[in-house]
């Protein structure tokens, strides 16, 4: 079964007692003369200062599932803790997104506390993602560095003074316009003296897609390489260098898909990891996956005996961290033997619609660390008069069915279309489109029983800020953004649209012809007619890859965010009714 993939998976513990996960290695065993490195590793933690309310998904045993409510981050940093109170030497990095699409506490203060939070549990490098670039290059860049200059809508150190990241960024394929990658490409840390000193060289890189995934406006001209060729040409110059061991941090990866969780068997590993993978130098030892949010240890050999990385994600929000091993010879410059598993950072229960989600007693129960539950605890004070205020009314639930694995945005779709229409009427708006791969967790808006939301709640679905902008469009170019979603380059996403507009697709046909339909107020859309459309930002800036809106003719921009949009939409005094039937019709053959 395919598993949604903000639910990490996990092997059952049967046979494993109080650890978490299965173990994956490779070559031969510890040796004397060996000198053992532990990497603790996640990825994608987006923020996630407090529990997220969501489970980890593990195999009961039986063939069935269990729901362990995991995440938060004083409970990573115990959990970080255990694993390296486990070796003498350790490393502890990340494969990106730290930041960006994070909890309304981290985001309304610029994701300070976010980085205040890995400062503390002791991060050492973090391989730039997607989403550190959510607010543009100079507010990354201060990210690292730290100081209070304001790139942004929002104001800087408001709570504290912003002393930057602690740990390193590493952006070896962000390439600046004077040839300069953006941070340091790649860095060794070495351990232990004379002949047993060994040196672990680490390499970070983000997808290249990440122009289109972030605000052309903010890169400033920032390119993004292709992955393999980069670490290609840098592997030999970590070698000269000495280093024993080489890591690949990357913000890519992949999924899996097996009857039971099991990243163990890493069964049936798809996604855009694999062929960036089979074109690696095989000195690479280990890479660090994140982006699909998935959690698998993967023995790579499985797939190409001629490339035997061990591959690993720990899903997202920190809901789980993986645990690595490696074996250096230091006379034979190089890793003897390898291994990994996903511990579970099971914190604490909550409520659903369906009833409590409990800790389950056959797996760990980590202990909030004081320092950084007390950390949080400050930020999250100073944003809860934000989250609890009142937002407007909605008549019902709306939600994005799938979440993640899916490509459409179901009546939350519908609503951020609505809501983004209504408030560019005055630009001329007869249609707006929301991009469900922006919809962010948990994909539901439950109103209480009088119908009311809050603004964390929307805020929660809708953290990005953008900005709207309202374009002209003849029909066939109308008809061609909905093919860039459909086409076989990326992830197929059906876009959302607002209330009049339908249209039907039939992915039986060719690329670029598989819309087979579109109205407009029951009307069929003329492809010579000229049409006003509104997107968020992103999307107007050729986002997720729909670059026929990045022409942006006869462009206006609104004074409203999209999240100032909706909260305006469902503030209209009666509860907004919750969209009737799909406005987006897959013809199935």
């Amino acid at each position: 079964m395919l598993i949604h993939p903000r639910l990490s998976l996990l092997a059952p513990l049967a046979l494993l007692g109080a650890c978490s996960g299965q173990h994956v290695q490779s070559a031969s065993a510890q040796s004397p003369q060996t000198v053992t490195v532990g990497i603790a590793a996640l990825n994608d933690f987006h923020g996630a200062l407090e529990p997220p309310k969501t489970s980890v998904i593990v195999g009961d045993g039986k063939g069935g599932v269990l729901q362990l409510p995991a995440g938060g981050s004083a409970y990573l940093a115990s959990a970080v803790d255990s694993i390296r109170g486990q070796y003498p030497n350790h490393l502890t990095v990340a494969a990106g997104d730290l930041i960006g699409a994070t909890q309304l506490s981290s985001s309304l203060f610029l994701d300070e506390p976010a980085i205040g939070v890995m400062n503390r549990l002791g991060l050492d490098f973090n391989a730039v993602g997607n989403h550190e670039f959510d607010r543009g290059r100079d507010e990354l860049i201060r990210k690292q560095l730290g100081g209070c200059r304001q790139y942004t809508q929002l104001k800087p150190c408001r709570i504290e003074q912003f002393s930057g990241a602690r740990f390193a960024f590493l952006a070896a394929n962000s390439i600046e316009p004077d040839g300069k990658t953006l941070f340091a490409p790649s860095a060794i840390r070495t351990f232990g003296k004379g002949k047993r000193r060994v040196k672990v060289g680490l390499i970070g890189i983000t997808l290249k897609e990440t122009a289109d995934l972030s605000s052309r406006e903010g890169l400033q001209g920032i390119r993004f390489a292709d992955e393999a060729d980069t670490v290609n040409a840098l592997v030999p110059k970590l070698k000269a260098q000495g280093a024993d061991a080489i890591v690949l941090l990357i913000h890519q990866g992949g999924y899996t898909k097996g009857d039971v969780p099991d990243p163990g068997a890493c069964p049936n590993l798809t996604g855009a990891i694999r062929p960036i993978l089979d074109r690696l130098d095989t000195r690479v030892d280990v890479v660090i996956s994140g982006h699909t949010h998935w959690s698998y240890v993967c023995d790579y050999a499985q797939y190409n005996p001629a490339k035997p990385f061990l591959l690993t994600s720990a899903g997202v929000f920190g809901q789980s961290v993986t645990d690595l091993t490696l074996e250096i010879d230091p006379a034979a410059d190089k890793v003897v033997a390898k291994r990994a598993r996903n511990v579970v950072v099971q914190s604490v229960g909550y409520d659903t619609r369906i009833g409590r989600i409990e800790p389950k007693p056959a797996y760990p129960v980590f202990a909030p660390r004081a320092d950084i539950a007390a950390y949080v605890g400050k930020y999250g004070e100073a944003a809860k008069v934000e989250i609890q205020r009142p937002a407007g009314k909605l008549a019902g639930e709306v939600a994005r069915p799938g979440g993640d694995s899916s490509g459409t945005g179901g009546t939350l779709g519908y609503v951020i279309a609505d809501a983004q229409l209504a408030a560019t009427r005055k630009a001329g708006a007869q249609i707006a489109f929301m991009n469900p791969f922006g919809i962010r967790s948990p994909h539901i808006l439950a109103p209480a029983a009088d119908g009311t939301l809050t603004f964390g709640q929307i805020y929660a679905v809708q953290p990005f800020n953008n900005g709207l902008v309202t374009q002209s469009l003849t029909g066939a170019e109308l008809k061609a953004v909905l093919e860039e979603g459909l086409d076989d380059t990326q992830p197929k996403q059906v876009l959302s649209g607002s209330a009049g507009f339908l249209f039907s697709y039939d992915l039986t046909r060719p690329a670029g012809d598989r819309v087979v339909a579109m109205t407009l107020d029951g009307k069929p859309i003329d492809p010579a007619a000229t049409y006003r459309v509104t997107t968020n930002s992103f999307l107007a800036n050729g986002g997720d890859s729909f670059a026929s809106l990045a022409k942006q003719r006869d462009a206006a921009i609104a004074q409203l965010s999209d999240i100032e949009a909706l909260e305006a939409w469902l503030s209209g005094g009666e509860p907004r009714a919750v969209p009737i039937g799909e406005r987006a019709i897959q013809i199935k053959r």
